[in-house]
């Protein structure tokens, strides 16, 4: 008898390790689709953030660039010159500063790792710069930080795209 009862305990154990290996899979299967769809829904929200300062940068809204942008921000434009954040919002500021008539983000996405995002993208624009109409279309790359809650770009780089 001793070998019968010997042998539930065994598929007894067994039984509990299968039922403890389920149930730690689909603990991790959870927690996986709870960060990615956290991840998702940050993105989802970076996107918004980045579009925001394109509507921004058309009504020259100095308040929201300055909501938007981290106080560090480093800003590499399509002629290689780098701006801090007050070189930035002054030079939106000035009088000879013309933001695009139109703009278009014609393609985005977003990746994020944890409290940092880079968005990627092709921003085209059309206006007038100096009595000359222009269409522009550009690369860019946007790396935002998340900080006490609040998402925060830190570096953009543009690069133009030649026609």
């Amino acid at each position: 008898m001793t070998g019968l009862s010997h042998c539930g305990e065994i598929s007894a154990r067994t039984s509990f390790r299968h039922l403890w290996t389920v149930v730690v899979l689909v603990l991790t299967v959870s927690v996986a689709a709870a960060q990615e769809s956290r991840r998702s829904d940050e993105g989802t929200h970076v996107l918004a953030l980045d579009n925001s300062w394109n509507r921004a940068l058309e009504a020259k809204d100095i308040k929201a660039l300055d909501l938007l942008l981290a106080d560090t921000v480093k800003s590499v434009d399509i002629d290689g010159s780098m701006q801090t954040k007050a070189e930035f919002l002054a030079s939106i500021k000035a009088a000879d500063y013309h933001p695009p008539a139109h703009s278009v983000t014609e393609e985005s996405s977003v990746d994020v790792y944890g409290d940092s995002a880079v968005v990627v993208g092709i921003f085209r624009t059309t206006g007038v710069d100096k009595g000359k109409k222009y269409v522009k279309r550009e690369r860019f790359v946007d790396t935002w930080t998340k900080a006490n809650g609040t998402w925060k770009c830190v570096a953009t780089v543009t690069v133009l795209i030649p026609r």
